[in-house]
C-alpha cells in the first residue's frame, strides 16, 4: 500500500483509538469508583457475586480504577505513554480472569461483556503499542 492509501486510515485511527480510550477509562473508573465506594449490601444487590467475595471485590475494584485511568492518562498526558499499554495489557488479564470467574459460577450471561472489554482494550494495545504509539514529551 502506498503512503496515500494509509493516510486516510491514520486519519481515522487517531480518533478511533481516543474514543475508545476513553469510553475504557470511563467505564472502568466508574466500575472501580463503584464497587469501592458503596457498602457491601448495596454492592451485593447490584453486583450479586460481591457478597460473596468481598475482599475480591475490593482488589477489583482497585485493579479497575487504575486501569481506567492507566489506559487513558499516559497517552493524553504524554508522560510515560508506554504506560497506556501496560495498562491494556492488565485490563485484558482482568477481564480474562472475570470471564473464567463468571463461567465457573454459571453467569454466562455476563461473559459477552467481558468479551467486548478484551476486544476494545485489544484494540488500544495494538494501536498505541504499534500503529499509532504517543510519543512522549
Amino acid at each position: 500500500m502506498s503512503s496515500a492509501t494509509l493516510a486516510p486510515r491514520r486519519n481515522l485511527l487517531g480518533p478511533g483509538l481516543w474514543t475508545v480510550q476513553s469510553l475504557l477509562a470511563l467505564f472502568f473508573v466508574y466500575a472501580g469508583g463503584t464497587k469501592l465506594s458503596m457498602s457491601a449490601d448495596q454492592l451485593a444487590a447490584m453486583i450479586p457475586w460481591t457478597g460473596d467475595y468481598p475482599r475480591l471485590a475490593l482488589v477489583t475494584g482497585v485493579a479497575d480504577l487504575l486501569g481506567g485511568l492507566g489506559v487513558l492518562l499516559p497517552s493524553l498526558t504524554r508522560i510515560q505513554p508506554r504506560l497506556t499499554t501496560l495498562a491494556a495489557i492488565g485490563i485484558i488479564v482482568l477481564q480474562v480472569l472475570a470471564l473464567l470467574f463468571h463461567l465457573t459460577r454459571g453467569e454466562a450471561a455476563v461473559v459477552p461483556m467481558n468479551v467486548v472489554l478484551v476486544a476494545l482494550t485489544a484494540f488500544v494495545l495494538w494501536g498505541r503499542g504499534r500503529a499509532l504509539p504517543i510519543q512522549p514529551r
